[in-house]
């Protein structure tokens, strides 16, 4: 037998199931084309909640009155706390200026004195910046003698990992769901494919190859359809959206041979799956049809 005789037989089985293997290829098409959208989305996603993450950061309010040393032993102190990545000292009279740039008054002018109290601006390290280690980072600062009130944006940094790990968990399940639906439709192709050939598979791993090939291959093409309408969608999404909405566009190209990787394991898990299932029942079928022995 030619090496090349299992590839033969895996494209002739093409031809015998070709209803159900179009319907096969389009399945796995879908099916991987729903799980590249769901991974773009949630990487994409996951690149964000990263970027706000960054931003955030601590304001520590100092309590008043405070001298140029008490500053400087607050900032050894706060330095010292894990998790800390730097400190901006902000006076009374740089809070003044920031307020006049953000509201566009004078507030020495409106109230005649300054109310705003010096403080300092923490930025935490990429570890600790999250809702849990932040709520402790919070904790600990105000332990610092010195230091009144701490304020940072707790409700939007909760809101966004709570939206993030919903549409992550969403994309799991989904997944899973999407991945077994598309192993057992091929599975079922390539039974049809051999029940069509009317084979006694055997035991043999070149008998079991040409069914294997099958469904490899309805994985590669399913593979290739959806990577070619993936990027279609992306490339002609980007000139519509607005430049906010762009962002979970972003791709990194090696996601469309991981798009046919998971193609071809799906095919192949599938195509396994049927040639077990089926030369197992025909091992049954086998050992029923042999007659029973004769006692004397």
């Amino acid at each position: 037998m030619s090496m090349f005789s299992p590839f033969r037989e895996a494209f002739s089985g093409f031809r015998r199931a070709k209803f159900a293997t179009v319907g096969s290829i389009v399945t796995m098409m879908l099916a991987l084309l729903l799980l590249g959208s769901f991974y773009i989305i949630s990487t994409n996603t996951s690149r964000i909640v990263h970027s706000i993450r960054g931003k955030i950061e601590m304001e520590a309010f100092l309590t008043e009155p405070v001298t140029s040393d008490r500053v400087e032993e607050i900032r050894k102190h706060l330095l010292a706390i894990q998790g800390i990545a730097s400190v901006q000292y902000i006076s009374k009279d740089e809070a003044a200026k920031i307020f006049k740039e953000e509201f566009g008054e004078d507030i020495n002018k409106v109230l005649d004195f300054n109310p705003l109290p010096p403080s300092f601006k923490i930025s935490l390290k990429e570890e600790s910046q999250t809702s849990v280690k932040a709520g402790d980072m919070e904790k600990s600062i105000k332990a610092v003698t010195g230091v009144d009130t701490v304020i940072y944006r707790r409700e939007m940094l909760e809101f966004v990992e709570k939206q993030a790990r919903t549409l992550y968990d969403i994309g799991l399940v989904l997944g899973i769901l999407i991945g077994i639906s598309a192993i057992f439709l091929v599975a079922n192709t390539i039974r049809l494919t051999m029940y069509a050939k009317q084979t006694s598979i055997g035991m043999t791993n070149l008998q079991r190859a040409p069914f294997i090939i099958e469904g490899i291959f309805q994985g590669i093409i399913g593979g290739l359809l959806a990577i070619g309408l993936l990027y279609y969608t992306l490339t002609s999404a980007a000139g519509i959206v607005s430049p906010e909405l762009a962002d979970f566009l972003k791709v990194d190209q090696s996601m469309y041979g991981l798009i046919v990787l998971v193609g071809v394991l799906l095919g192949l898990f599938g195509s396994t799956i049927s040639v077990m299932r089926f030369n197992r029942k025909n091992m049954e079928n086998r050992k029923d049809a042999q007659p029973n022995p004769v006692s004397s």
